[in-house]
């Protein structure tokens, strides 16, 4: 049921999989850093081996070439090849390894994506005030440049920072994240505005120094469960469900593709909540300057990173403190009917990405969309003959098909195929315009 030219890919992240933490020259992150103090991690687990595939690459390899891959998503570690974050000090080991991959895959006829920051900060940067400063904008735009200085001529699909919403809301507001910071209700949507003003300067960096030469294409990698009311018949629960999407995808997608600021549902919910509890001072969401980069239009495609998810209900514990908790004001609610994998927060809703997919083709101004991660998790151990997942993929999949063929789905602009399951779907021209 799929285009021909339809691409199938899987992806990856740097601290996840590579290990060799200290290997050949490698600095810090601020996941080694959170993971080495004792109660942070579950089993206080680090990422020192994981999968090894700083030393097991030509493994991972096997595994691209039998599954036949055509597309792969990798992050690259900005501490390998930065070891302090700063481009004076580049460690070269670093760059030969990812030189290694990138060749080897474009070898095999897999066509990489390579993500700049996914979540793994430089400790030396956080040390410096890391991302709640407004200088590090610039120090990513200079890596950003370095990254497509000396990998460009080959990597054609860019990502700037992935899920900029987890980094910001799980690393600064509720702590369970590197760098593990609780600082409730300000930190996070600073750190956020700071993602967002470094993106739009790495874009900028590449659309006017190395677009015309190398033809790449960059985005960040928006991350979204499908929300929809708990009671479609209550006018409050409609409305929570609003302010989930603003909070959530609103958040970063809407200032890169709909108006170059963030949705008003959520400035008006945080200024709300703000007078109510005396907070004095500026707006807890920052404004974007006329020195900061021009944020709309920021982005060549839409990324979506998908998982599960939730029925939404009003009124989800505001207390007299301020926190994104009470900001928002809703409560999510796992439907009894949805199957619950390995985690226990990811149901498993197939039909909620095709739902997802209709949203962001409605509400961003039909992009073309590249589903950058999907899964299916399970707790140890798994069974050689794993028919839950093979249930998972199979229906996902069905679902992406219903989203390409159904008539209600379909404008002059998907008339070619634009979505694809858990990776990428390469274009002859990715940069071609959309009508």
């Amino acid at each position: 049921m799929f285009p021909p030219d339809f691409a199938w890919g899987a992806a990856t992240s740097a601290f996840q999989i590579e290990g060799g933490w200290q290997a050949d020259g490698k600095g810090p992150s601020i996941w080694d850093t959170f993971c080495h103090e004792k109660g942070n991690v579950f089993g206080d687990q680090t990422g020192d081996v994981a999968c090894n595939s700083y030393e097991l690459w030509e493994k991972d390899l096997e595994c691209i070439q039998q599954l036949g891959l055509t597309h792969y998503r990798l992050s690259v570690s900005w501490a390998r090849l930065l070891p302090d974050g700063m481009t004076q000090h580049v460690n070269q080991r670093g760059v030969q390894y990812y030189n290694r991959v990138i060749n080897d895959l474009l070898a095999c006829n897999v066509s990489p994506m390579v993500t700049l920051y996914h979540f793994d900060l430089p400790q030396a940067l956080h040390d410096l005030g890391g991302w709640k400063s407004p200088e590090i904008a610039t120090l990513f735009d200079n890596y950003a440049k370095f990254c497509f200085q000396t990998f460009g001529d080959r990597v054609k699909f860019w990502i700037t920072i992935n899920e900029p919403h987890i980094c910001a809301k799980l690393g600064y507001e509720d702590g369970i994240h590197a760098p593990g910071l609780k600082e409730k209700g300000t930190t996070a949507y600073l750190v956020g505005h700071n993602m967002l003003r470094a993106h739009a300067k790495a874009w900028h960096s590449y659309n006017s120094e190395y677009r015309a030469k190398q033809k790449g294409a960059v985005s960040l990698a928006f991350n979204s469960d499908w929300f929809e009311p708990l009671d479609p018949s209550c006018s409050a629960d409609i409305t929570a469900t609003e302010r989930e999407f603003a909070f959530t995808l609103g958040w970063f997608a809407w200032p890169v593709f709909v108006t170059g600021d963030y949705p008003e549902t959520m400035r008006f919910a945080i200024n709300s909540q703000s007078q109510k509890l005396g907070f004095d001072g500026t707006s807890r969401l920052p404004t974007f300057s006329d020195d900061d980069p021009f944020i709309l239009g920021t982005a060549d495609f839409f990324a979506l990173n998908y998982y599960t998810a939730r029925k939404v209900k009003a009124g989800g514990g505001v207390d007299q403190t301020l926190s994104m908790k009470s900001d928002l004001d809703a409560k999510e609610v796992l439907d009894p009917s949805w199957p619950i994998c390995g985690a226990p927060w990811l149901a498993v809703v197939p039909h909620g990405l095709r739902k997802l997919l209709r949203y962001i083709k409605d509400t961003f101004h039909n992009p073309m969309v590249y589903i950058t991660e999907n899964g299916f998790s399970q707790m140890g151990p798994v069974q050689i003959e794993d028919w839950e997942r093979w249930e998972f993929y199979s229906s996902t999949i069905s679902e992406v098909a219903k989203g390409l063929f159904e008539p209600t789905f379909t404008s002059p602009a998907w008339d070619s195929p634009l979505v694809q399951d858990s990776l990428l779907h390469h274009l002859t021209d990715p940069l071609s315009p959309l009508t």
